[in-house]
């Protein structure tokens, strides 16, 4: 075999259509646009969805509910789940160890969902109802909220504001008085 003797295989290339070239061709006349129509005259298209001028199907029906694109990102995990493990100490990375969440997670929640008898060491999210049951296992729950930022004290602000319109003010009182 040389590389002049390479063709593609028997039925793999067909030649395009070449549709307004005569009745003998299959694809003459009205070049399968069909009869009449906006579809049958030229420039006749309209963008997806477009009904006719009726309102389109989605601009009829309601929007509803909103699908965060973070929502995989904190994975679930049940207190039975955390029974059938081997650690003790248990965090992110050992969760991801024995395949309880997926490695793409980015946190877990401990929720509460069949028994927990062992003792453990939690160092991830948990619910009230598992915290209790961790703790009545005798386990501890190490994991803190984040402390929520402090909000910036903006009276400071508006008495500096407040003081610059009323130096103003008897700026403006001062310049009329000598007229008088």
């Amino acid at each position: 075999m040389r590389l002049n003797n390479l063709k593609p295989a028997e039925g793999s290339k067909q030649d395009r259509h070449r549709v307004g070239r005569g009745g003998a061709s299959g694809w003459g006349k009205t070049a399968g646009r069909g009869h009449k129509g906006q579809r049958a005259r030229s420039g006749g298209f309209h963008k997806v969805g477009f009904e006719g001028g009726q309102m389109p199907l989605h601009r009829r029906l309601p929007k509803r509910g909103f699908t965060p694109l973070t929502r995989d990102d904190i994975a679930e995990v049940r207190t039975s789940e955390l029974e059938a493990m081997k650690a003790t100490e248990i965090d992110l990375a050992a969760l991801k160890a024995e395949k309880i969440v997926s490695h793409k997670a980015l946190g877990a929640k401990i929720i509460l969902s069949g028994k927990l008898a062992r003792k453990i060491t939690l160092k991830v999210k948990a619910s009230k109802g598992a915290r209790a049951m961790i703790e009545a296992a005798g386990g501890k729950v190490e994991f803190t909220e984040k402390p929520e930022p402090e909000k910036k004290d903006r009276s400071a602000k508006k008495e500096k504001k407040k003081a610059a319109a009323e130096k103003a003010a008897n700026a403006a009182g001062a310049e009329e008085s000598p007229k008088a």
